[in-house]
């Protein structure tokens, strides 16, 4: 459960991010390239801080 909360917030961000691209009139390629790769470290971390430690033994 806390993976999913991780990742909603996680993709508030992101959207809030190229929102703020799209405002500043960033190129849109680089807008969904930028998304793409947040989004993929978004994952990364959040698998990261929320796996459980295998048990000893």
């Amino acid at each position: 459960m806390s993976f999913g909360i991780y990742i909603c917030g996680f993709l508030l961000m992101v959207i809030g991010l190229v929102y703020g691209a799209i405002m500043l009139h960033v190129p849109s390629h680089w807008v969904v390239m930028g998304a793409i790769v947040l989004v993929g470290i978004g994952v990364l971390t959040g698998v990261k801080a929320t796996r459980q430690k295998d048990p000893v033994g």
